[in-house]
Parts: C-alpha cells; structure tokens; sequence
C-alpha cells in the first residue's frame, strides 16, 4: 500500500527514478532528439482528444482483455522495445521479461539490449517478441533470426523508422558512449546513486550482448547516438521487408509506421501487424504525434495496429484504442517504474495501469474494450 500512495502515477515514478540512477543515464532513458518538440507533441496530442462520459450503467467490472495475433491477452498494454535497458537500471531486461511472463503480456527485446536471447530464455513468456535493427549482412541476419527464434522468441518485429543515426543532443551531452567507459566526470555521477552502482557492480558495465559475436576493433569507444548496431546495419527497403517476411516462420511486426500509404503497402507484404510510432520522438524532430496519423493509418488497413508514443496513464491507453489501435506498448514507463522502486517496480506500474484503466472506463460506461466511445478533439 505504501507505493500506491507515494508513487499513484507515472509521472511520479519518473520523478524518483531521476533521483536513483546517474545524470548521464537518466539523459539516456529521458530524451529526445532535436529540441523535443515532437516527444512534446505526443502529449500535447494524446491531451487533446476526448471521450464522453456515459451515464447510468450501474456497477461492473470492465474487462480488460484483448486479442491480437490469434492470443487473447488480459491486458491492452505491453513492454515496448528499449535499447540497453540494463543501463537504466541493473538486470533491467531479466525484470521486465518475467514481469511479463506473470502478467501474460508481451515483451520485446531489443537488438542492442544487455543481454542476449539466450541469456533470457528461461525467463520470457510465450508472449516474447524480438525487436530488430536490420543487419546488412545476410549472415548476420539469418543468425540473430536463429539465435531469437531458438531462444523461444516467437514474433519478430523489424524498426524501420532509424534509416540514419538521430542526434539526441541531450545524449551526447551527457558525455556516454557504446560501450560505455566511467570518465572520471561519469564516476562523479555514479558515486551519488549508490543503488545504482551496487548493482551494475555485480555484472560490470552493460554493453549490446547479442553483438559480441559481430564486434571487430573498429566498433570500439563510439558516441551514444553511433554505436555498434548502427555499424552493423542497413537502411532497409521493400525488398528487405519482404526477405524477412520469407526468412521467419512466426509472427512480423513492423515498426515506425506514420503513413497511412506505407500501412497499405505493408500489408501487401503479408506481415501481421503494424506498429504506429515515432519512437517516442527520439528519432525525427518534425515527425507527426503518433496519435494524430493513427486514424488515417487505421482506415488504410485492417491489420492489427499496436500504438506507442507519448502514453503516461490508462487514460491515454483508452484514447489510442479509441483512436484505432488493437494494443499499446509503453517503454520508458517500465523503465522509470524498475529504476524507481526497483523488481517492484514493474507490477506496481502495471497495478497503477490496470486501476487507471478500471476508473475510466467506469466514467465511460464501457463493459470492455469493443464498446469504447468514439474519440474527439477536445477545444
């Protein structure tokens, strides 16, 4: 109960997360790019929409389930891909994928997280997914395509939305680089979050697990905005699109969509599902909010559409599904939950959602999911 009281929103689980982890990590997990406009965009869209309250349905308990890809899933929310999450906060990846196995939601590991597939195998549920940056080479990608696949991953979402390295000045001010090395200016800023350093004391400093097999000495002491897995991979096309589409047997997701032209001509290429996002406007700072194009997006096809960008509650959750989509995938939310309260820290924001999502939909009169009002802009 002591949680719930001192840490009832996400915002306030970002605010101790701030005070536990060093300047230079929390620059990591927090930024944007450019100036932020787009990151701040995203909420100044999500605030915008409405959803009119209905009156007089009594009392109930509104379902939260949800189908998507052929498994019925009982919450609408998921862990999103976040690079080098052992960074934020120690055996960060370990936490989240057996968050999610216990809550039966979906978990997607990064090309460049801390660990590798096979480091995490026993701890995923049958909800693991594996994000990745396209390699040029094809060996490369027919191993880590093995190597996710072996380890139990069973749907594989591909990013397209990083053709070039984003700047994140924020990043690059903070002095970090891939792999990261303790300057004595970094040193000063972990030797102030204890609890923090502890626990990256016991493994050594992260680095991108997977890509040991693939690093040579030209990957060695890159800046945080150009590290190795932008050496190793490619600007991919239709073409590539479609090679992995023929080259993994389970599920493809596609992520980074913001038009609605694109939408309709992935689905041509026999993915499974789209994923709207403008990284959380970590990539392109004159990018659309995310919750603006995923109307337009939903009417250019029928796949299962799954939302990220700018969700900080149940509240935003309820607008996206309104908005269109069938899922919602939250990244820096797990993050600011595990390096606040540390293992705790992923069931109590999924409590917090959960309660969020139970309060509003209470207001809305909706029984469940499919019976949400229509959304619209608020003045």
């Amino acid at each position: 109960m002591k949680n719930e009281t001192r840490f009832p929103a996400i915002s306030d689980l970002a605010e101790r997360a701030q005070r536990r982890v060093p300047k230079f990590v929390w620059e990591y997990l927090d930024s944007g790019t450019g100036n932020e406009k787009t990151r701040f965009r995203n909420r100044s869209a999500l605030d915008k929409i409405g959803l009119m309250p209905s009156i007089l349905h009594g009392e109930f308990t509104p379902d939260l389930s949800t189908l998507l890809l052929g498994a019925k899933l009982p919450l609408p929310f998921g862990i999103a891909p976040v690079g080098m999450s052992g960074l934020i906060w120690p055996d960060a990846e370990y936490h989240l994928a057996s968050a999610a196995r216990h809550l039966c939601i979906p978990y997607t590991l990064s090309t460049v997280a801390t660990v590798a597939p096979e480091d995490i195998e026993n701890f995923i549920g049958p909800n693991a997914w594996f994000q990745m940056y396209p390699p040029h080479d094809e060996k490369i990608r027919q191993d880590m395509l093995a190597r996710a696949q072996a380890s139990g991953f069973k749907t594989l979402v591909l990013t397209v939305d990083v053709p070039v390295a984003s700047r994140r000045e924020r990043q690059i001010r903070s002095g970090l680089t891939n792999p990261p090395k303790l300057t004595p200016r970094l040193l000063a800023q972990v030797a102030m979050r204890p609890s923090w350093a502890i626990g990256i004391a016991r493994r050594g400093m992260p680095h991108m697990r997977m890509l040991d097999a693939y690093i040579n000495k030209s990957t060695e002491n890159l800046p945080v905005n150009a590290h190795i897995g932008y050496l190793l991979r490619t600007s991919p096309d239709w073409e590539y699109v479609k090679s992995l589409r023929d080259a993994w047997s389970g599920h493809l997701v596609v992520k980074g969509i913001l038009c609605s032209k694109d939408a309709k001509l992935l689905q041509e290429t026999g993915i499974d599902a789209i994923w709207v996002s403008n990284h959380a406007g970590r990539q392109f700072d004159a990018a659309p909010a995310s919750i603006e194009v995923l109307p337009e997006i939903r009417q250019a096809s029928n796949l299962p559409i799954i939302f990220d960008s700018g969700i900080e509650g149940g509240l935003d959750i309820l607008r996206a599904l309104s908005s269109g989509a069938n899922f919602v995938m939250l990244g820096r939310a797990w993050h600011y939950a595990l390096a606040a309260l540390g293992s705790d820290g992923p069931e109590h924001l999924a409590n917090m959602l959960k309660a969020d999502l139970h309060a509003n939909m209470g207001q809305l009169g909706a029984r469940s999911l499919d019976t949400l009002p229509k959304p619209f802009q608020l003045k």
